[in-house]
């Protein structure tokens, strides 16, 4: 059987579809299906990996050549993103499997599968409008997954987010009806040609148009107003799913509509704007929290303002430290949704006073949201604390000394929020509670992701060297598009 990319949408959708029907056979066989999946795609992620930093794959679909067909572009950026989704996805499934206790098991998984297939199409797709398919496949997951539980507040809060993103994906469709009225094309290396030809008003019109739709579900500042809710009230493992993957494939199609179509450089100033204003608000609203989930849901729109700052300073080494606070923020902040779900479900609240004592209590779940809080802050030896010291660097290289300031002070906030969680847990008097077990799957979950930013805070260069290309995949235009336009695999 030949590996190919297409693979990494195929079998997620095939699965989401398939589910309901073992689900009628076997409803415990559902918990497994998830799991053998991202297993078998991560294998496959791995195997095409070195084929892709070597020279990207493009697969056409139908038999159509670009740029009249479809095509699905494989490059080292595509590749490295999607081997995260593959081992976050695994992880997150972990953590579902004894999570998932009053919904039947399969709804679940089904839309898991089908947010899966959303995201993987978003990081492959090489047209403009699949790009947009691939987007709805992922919000309407999202959508249900965050009401899954069934309560007011979730549905409340799944409304707010399919109200805001029916927005989103307003702007999106009118950006492409544009340029194909503009171009009369819709593959993304021929765009990235003949955008050049296109009026520079209508061009900064569409430009509007991509960065209102795609910042909603990126959570920019001020198009974010649904994360809160959304990550708040939605079952644990959703919202690590948002911060994981979600929001991952959503910044990556923005950042690789800019970068092919919109070049210039006010668009990266534009970009530094809205990074630091969404780092700055989003820190200061998660000091203000006085419930966990929420708390950290704005500590997330702070984290995408700082990786958005990254990449809006436009070098090689900025997109590398880019990359890496992505794969600290896809590792770090399920790690402490998945402590903080346990540590709500053991204190039978989502105050942070509720938390009092359980240091004591649950020391092994304290010890990962501690351990988390720690990371992100950026603390050494933990792997959060290169990803800022990367993007520091690279500020400090291009001289943007009010930026540097700026990241320091958010840094400062996050520290006191996250110490004041860490205080009580460990220092406050612990309080009369009902103590439950945390399930094996949950703590082995919590325990990789541990792991994982362990390996990446002692050896930050295990994954340097996969970055550099990544970088370039995005940085270098006229590459992508002969790639694109003059090599389809076949």
């Amino acid at each position: 059987m030949n590996l190919t990319p297409v693979q990494f949408i195929a079998i997620p959708l095939f699965v989401a579809f398939l589910i309901p029907l073992i689900g009628k056979i076997s409803k415990e066989a559902v918990k497994y299906i998830p799991g053998l999946v991202f297993l078998y795609l991560a294998y496959v992620a791995i195997i095409l990996f070195p084929q892709a930093l070597n020279k990207p794959i493009v697969e056409k679909i139908a038999g159509f050549n670009p740029p009249f067909g479809i095509v699905l572009y494989f490059g080292p950026l595509a590749a490295f993103l999607i081997t995260l989704v593959m081992v976050v996805g695994f992880i997150i499934w972990l953590y579902s499997f004894k999570f998932i206790i009053r919904e039947p098991a399969e709804k679940y998984y089904m839309l898991f599968m089908m947010l899966v297939t959303g995201a993987t199409g978003i990081l492959l797709t090489g047209d403009i409008f699949n790009l947009f398919v691939f987007f709805e496949i992922t919000a309407i997951a999202a959508f249900s997954l965050t009401a899954f539980l069934r309560d007011k507040d979730g549905a409340e809060a799944a409304f707010k987010y399919l109200l805001i993103g029916s927005f989103s994906s307003t702007f999106f469709l009118l950006a492409i009806a544009l340029i194909y009225s503009n171009t009369h094309t819709l593959n993304m290396a021929d765009l990235a040609v003949k955008m050049q030809s296109v009026a520079v008003t209508t061009k900064l019109f569409i430009l509007i148009l991509f960065i209102s739709g795609l910042g909603i579900e990126s959570e920019l500042f001020p198009l974010n107003g649904w994360a809160p809710d959304a990550y708040s009230q939605a079952p644990t493992p959703v919202a690590a799913v948002f911060a994981g993957i979600v929001v991952k494939a959503s910044l990556y199609a923005l950042l690789r509509i800019v970068f092919l179509m919109f070049n210039w450089n006010q668009v990266f100033y534009l970009l530094l704007v809205l990074g630091v204003i969404t780092m700055l608000i989003g820190e200061m609203s998660a000091m203000r929290q006085h419930q966990i989930k929420r708390m950290l849901a704005f500590s997330s729109i702070g984290q995408m303002g700082l990786i958005v700052i990254a990449f809006s300073i436009a070098t090689v080494s900025s997109l590398q430290a880019g990359l890496f606070q992505m794969v600290n923020h896809a590792l770090i902040k399920p790690l402490l949704f998945f402590a903080a779900g346990y540590l709500v479900f053991h204190s039978g609240s989502k105050d942070i006073s509720a938390l009092d004592g359980l240091g004591k209590e649950k020391p092994i779940t304290s010890f990962f949201f501690a351990f988390g809080a720690l990371a992100i802050m950026g603390l050494p030896p933990f792997s959060g604390f290169w990803g800022k010291l990367f993007i520091l660097m690279s500020a400090g290289n291009k001289h943007l000394v009010f930026v540097i300031i700026l990241i320091l002070i958010s840094g400062i906030i996050e520290a006191v929020y996250y110490l004041r969680v860490i205080i009580r847990l460990y220092l406050y008097k612990e309080t009369a509670k009902e103590v439950r077990r945390t399930p094996v799957s949950g703590l082995v979950a919590m325990g990789i992701l541990t792991v994982l930013i362990i390996i990446l805070g002692l050896y930050p260069n295990a994954i340097m060297g996969y970055l550099k290309p990544a970088a370039n995949d995005l940085l270098n235009k006229a590459e992508y598009i002969k790639v694109v336009l003059t090599q389809v695999h076949l």
